[in-house]
């Protein structure tokens, strides 16, 4: 009996190690190739971002370099003097715009993450999703043709009673075409980018903090406040930066609505109002030529100079709060 095990056992084969070598050079495989289209995309990034700023340096340079006395001359102005009113109203219509939309975006989201029942929370954030998908042609025709005469009777109440306030003061515009206005129209553009992010990362809270909050006695605002709104602080920044990079460059919205001038002024209810970067480039581009071409160019350069700025800050205030998890 003994042998006849012994003779099974010589003659059934072993397994051979190759099939799993084979899988394991497989993976590597993979591995590699899926690392190498990782790598490949980034840098891609990076060199797509050079080239966009490289072509904006060599297009800007004549601009830049020529003599403010023949910028004169041509009718064009010295390039600080005249891209400095215009970046300025593109920061000041922003912010309005941020002001505006951040609260009623973070509010909208947190409603549809912790308080609105499931059915209702599905459609409405469907809907929001649905709004980012509108024109911004549309946003323009929107906030010419319906917002601007609809938001008269309110800048002049706000002009009456607040006009104390530099903001609100100087004479209120009689079409509603304002800095106001525009910065209105941007806040709606705004606000499902803010809206979609700051509600995934709500979701994402650890439940277990949340009922640790619950159980310990916490109201549903309270456990908000300690527990979702903490952890979802980083995610918040970044999405109201994405708003803000939005907000920066939109160019056919501002240009249908806001009637621009070459100012630099506080108030927002006037019928004088600076003007955008973005819009001023759209209004002015098609009928440029030769050096005024690359004045416009190099307008561009500073707007994505801008744009870099605010987005490496807001970087910054990111990873302030990265080590921030669902396990601290």
């Amino acid at each position: 009996m003994s042998t006849v095990t012994q003779s099974t056992q010589e003659v059934t084969p072993k397994p051979s190690p190759a099939g799993s070598a084979g899988n394991g050079t497989r993976r590597r495989i993979g591995d590699r190739v899926f690392s190498g289209l990782a790598t490949g995309s980034g840098i891609t990034i990076l060199v797509i971002l050079a080239m966009v700023a490289g072509f904006l340096l060599m297009q800007a340079f004549p601009a830049l370099t020529t003599p403010p006395a023949e910028l004169q001359a041509r009718g064009y102005g010295e390039f600080w003097s005249w891209i400095l009113p215009f970046a300025w109203g593109t920061v000041w219509a922003s912010f309005w715009a941020l002001l505006l939309a951040v609260p009623v975006a973070i509010g909208i989201a947190l409603f549809i993450s912790h308080y609105a029942p499931r059915r209702l929370a599905a459609g409405l954030g469907y809907v929001i999703d649905l709004l980012a998908a509108v024109p911004s042609v549309v946003f323009g025709l929107w906030g010419g043709f319906v917002l601007a005469p609809a938001a008269r009777p309110l800048y002049e109440w706000l002009n009456s009673y607040l006009g104390w306030i530099p903001f609100f003061g100087g004479q209120a515009s009689g079409t509603g075409r304002t800095l106001l206005t525009a910065s209105i129209v941007l806040a709606v553009m705004i606000l499902p980018i803010v809206t979609s992010l700051s509600r995934e990362v709500f979701l994402q809270t650890p439940v277990l903090h949340e009922e640790a909050a619950l159980a310990l006695g916490a109201t549903r605002w309270e456990m908000i406040r300690m527990a979702v709104l903490p952890f979802g602080r980083a995610g918040i920044i970044s999405s109201v930066m994405l708003g803000l990079g939005r907000a920066l460059g939109e160019t056919m919205a501002v240009a249908m609505v806001l009637s621009g001038a070459h100012i630099v002024s506080f108030e927002v209810l006037t019928s004088q109002n600076p003007n955008t970067i973005a819009a001023v480039i759209a209004q002015n581009f098609p009928e440029a030529y030769g050096l005024k071409t690359n004045q416009l160019i190099a307008g561009g350069l500073v707007l994505f100079v801008i744009t870099l700025v605010v987005n490496s800050i807001a970087r910054l205030i990111v990873s302030r709060y990265k080590e921030f998890s669902g396990a601290n």
